[in-house]
């Protein structure tokens, strides 16, 4: 399966198209996506021989010499020399096994920082859902309709559940856009307040929930199942912890 990463962000990146927050969760990704660092490496050899290679036909003789008439004189531009060639594939090859490198050996990728950014933005992504018109895109508490509204739409299996009996009633979903990707978006209606829980696919492992909270909005992030969650509301704290629950039981 190609990774998500490789479509979204990896041109970006090796093009110096990404802003230096996108950039730098890039890198962190690198070094546990050997499947990513290859495909750098892949553009880094190819872009390296399209430099060395001929690929043009020479002017004739009077088109240069009218064009020379009308420009300055130009230092002309030398074919990439055979030693920077092997300048190139000995960084591709160093880029490839730091990744591999880090991929078998960091124990945790997230930054204090980065976990910052990351509630800044679905935060964020949950008020502006409370405006008029933009909770849900599949109003319903089914949850096969809800679920195949989502189909097509995901590259993950999206758990979706009601949880009304226990006080969480399903209201439906949508896509938001949180760090310049689509992400799930299942919306509920707690005891008092509307609490929407993000879910994204990772290839990270599973781990114990952070506790949060971001201009009166409160927020528990966890993984399981190559699966990140987030869920994000006014509610109190004990009642997204009762949610985080039923969605891990």
């Amino acid at each position: 399966m190609r990774c998500d990463f490789a479509d979204s962000l990896l041109q970006g990146y090796f093009d110096g198209e990404l802003s230096g927050r996108m950039a730098a969760e890039f890198e962190r990704h690198l070094q546990h996506c050997v499947d990513c660092a290859v495909e750098l490496v892949d553009l880094d050899l190819l872009s390296g021989r399209l430099q060395v290679a001929q690929l043009y036909e020479a002017a004739p003789a009077s088109l240069r010499k009218k064009i020379r008439a009308d420009l300055h004189p130009v230092a002309s531009a030398t074919a990439m020399s055979q030693p920077l060639l092997w300048h190139w594939l000995a960084a591709a090859a160093a880029l490839l096994l730091l990744a591999i490198a880090g991929w078998r050996v960091s124990p945790s990728l997230r930054t204090d920082d980065y976990q910052a950014e990351l509630a800044e933005e679905i935060v964020d992504a949950h008020v502006h859902s409370l405006q008029p018109g933009h909770l849900t895109s599949i109003s319903s508490n089914d949850e096969k309709d809800v679920k195949g509204w989502f189909n097509g739409k995901l590259t993950f299996a999206l758990p979706v559940l009601d949880f009304a009996n226990d006080g969480f009633a399903l209201q439906g979903g949508r896509l938001d856009v949180v760090e310049e990707r689509s992400i799930a978006v299942l919306v509920y209606a707690g005891p008092e307040h509307l609490v929407n829980v993000f879910m994204w696919p990772t290839r990270e492992r599973d781990a114990s929930p952070r506790v949060g909270s971001r201009q009166g909005y409160q927020w528990i992030d966890w993984r399981k199942g190559k699966i990140e969650f987030c869920v994000v509301s006014d509610a109190p704290t004990a009642d997204l912890q009762q949610l985080q629950r039923l969605f891990t039981r």
